[in-house]
C-alpha cells in the first residue's frame, strides 16, 4: 500500500514536471514520437479548464500504469529503490500516451482507437511488469521442488479490492468521454453498460474454467483476475461497443487470464498478483478486439482533425488530447452503427 502512495506522490510530481510535456506538449519539437513544451504545467484563465482537466486525468493514468508494475515486483524491492523507479516510470508511460492521444502521435495519425487506455496504461504496465519480474528473479523459495505457491493472505481483502476496482473502472471508462454535455452523456452511458457487460462475461468464463480445472472447486485468484482482465479488455472500445460485443470480449478475456496464469507458473515467472495475464495479455487482446470489431462492423476510417477524433467523418469521442468543448451532433449515427 505504501508503494501505491509513492506512485501518486512521486509519479504525480514527475508527470507535472515533464510527463505532460512529453505527452501533449504543443511547442516546436513536438513530433510523431514525443511531445514537447509546457513543462511544469500551469495555465492562464483562458486555457486552465481544458489543460488542468487533461492534466489531472492523464496523471491518474500515468500513476496507474506504475501501480500495475508494483504488483509484479511484490516482496522483492526496497522502498527506496521503488521510489526511484516510480519517479522515472512516468517517461515509460508518457511517450506511448503521445503515440495514441497526442495531436501528432503516429498511432493517432494511423487511426488507432483507444478510448480509455488499454494500450498506454494496461498493455504498457503489463509489459513493464513482465520485464521487472524477470529482472528481479523469483522470490526466495518460490519454485523449489515439491513446494506449492504461498497461500493467499486474505481472500476477503482480495475480493474487497476487486469490488473497489470494479466500480472504479466505471469512473475511468465513463470519464474518458470527458463530460456529459451534448451527446457525451450517451457515450458515458454506453461505456458504463459495456464495462459491466464485459466484466460479467469475464466472471462467467473464469468461474466456469476454474471450476473445471480445480475439479469442482473455485479459485479466488482466477475469479478476480478473470473479471479484472475483462475490464482491461473493454477499455479500448468501451464507448462504442455493443453489449453483446462487450460480453464476447469479456468471455475470452476470462479464459485468457485463467490459462495464462498457469502458463506463467509453468515458465517459473514469479507474478504474485497476475499482472501478466490481466494487463499484458488482456491489454493486447483489448487492442486486437477493438481493431477486429470496428473493422468488421463498418468503422474503418479514423483520423484526427483539429484535435478531434473522427470515425467515418463523425465526431464521437474526446479530443486527442481530451478537451471539454466538443459538439457531438453526429453521435446517434455511431450509437446505432450497423454491419456493412
Amino acid at each position: 500500500m505504501v508503494k501505491n502512495v509513492v506512485d501518486v506522490v512521486f509519479g504525480g510530481l514527475t508527470y507535472w514536471m515533464f510527463g505532460y510535456a512529453l505527452s501533449f506538449g504543443p511547442d516546436p519539437g513536438n513530433n510523431p514520437f514525443v511531445g514537447w513544451g509546457e513543462f511544469f504545467v500551469d495555465a492562464g484563465p483562458e486555457t486552465m479548464g481544458q489543460k488542468f482537466t487533461t492534466f489531472i486525468f492523464q496523471m491518474s493514468f500515468a500513476t496507474t500504469a506504475t501501480t500495475i508494475v508494483s504488483g509484479a515486483m511484490a516482496e522483492r524491492t526496497k522502498l527506496t529503490s521503488y521510489i526511484v523507479f516510480s519517479l522515472f516510470n512516468t517517461v515509460i508511460y508518457c511517450i506511448p500516451a503521445h503515440w495514441f492521444w497526442g495531436a501528432k502521435g503516429f498511432l493517432n495519425d494511423l487511426g488507432v482507437v483507444d478510448i480509455a487506455g488499454v494500450g498506454p496504461v494496461h498493455l504498457l504496465g503489463g509489459t513493464t511488469g513482465l520485464v521487472a519480474t524477470l529482472l528481479l528473479k523469483p522470490r526466495t523459495g518460490r519454485f523449489c521442488e515439491g513446494q506449492s505457491a504461498p497461500p493467499m493472505g486474505c481472500p476477503t481483502n482480495v475480493m474487497l479490492g476487486m469490488f473497489m476496482l470494479w466500480w472504479g473502472w466505471l469512473g475511468f471508462n465513463c470519464g474518458s468521454t470527458f463530460g456529459i454535455r451534448g451527446g457525451k452523456w450517451k457515450l458515458a452511458a454506453r461505456s458504463a453498460v459495456s464495462t459491466i457487460m464485459s466484466s460479467m462475461g469475464g466472471g462467467l468464463s473464469s468461474l466456469s474454467l476454474t471450476f473445471i480445472l480445480c475439479k469442482g472447486k473455485f479459485d479466488i485468484a482466477d475469479i478476480v483476475n478473470g473479471i479484472l482482465g475483462a475490464l482491461v479488455s473493454i477499455t479500448g472500445m468501451c464507448a462504442i461497443a455493443h453489449p453483446w460485443e462487450a460480453i464476447v470480449i469479456g468471455l475470452l478475456a476470462g479464459l485468457y487470464t485463467t490459462g495464462t496464469t498457469r502458463l506463467v507458473e509453468r515458465l517459473r515467472i514469479d507474478d504474485p498478483v497476475g499482472v501478466i495475464p490481466v494487463h499484458l495479455v488482456c491489454g493486447l487482446w483489448g487492442l486486437t478486439a477493438t481493431g477486429l470489431l470496428l473493422s468488421r462492423f463498418g468503422i474503418l476510417n479514423t483520423r484526427t482533425v483539429d484535435n478531434k477524433l473522427h470515425i467515418n467523418s463523425r465526431k464521437i469521442m474526446v479530443s486527442l488530447p481530451p478537451r471539454s468543448d466538443y459538439q457531438y451532433q453526429d453521435v446517434p449515427d455511431i450509437l446505432t452503427r450497423t454491419s456493412t
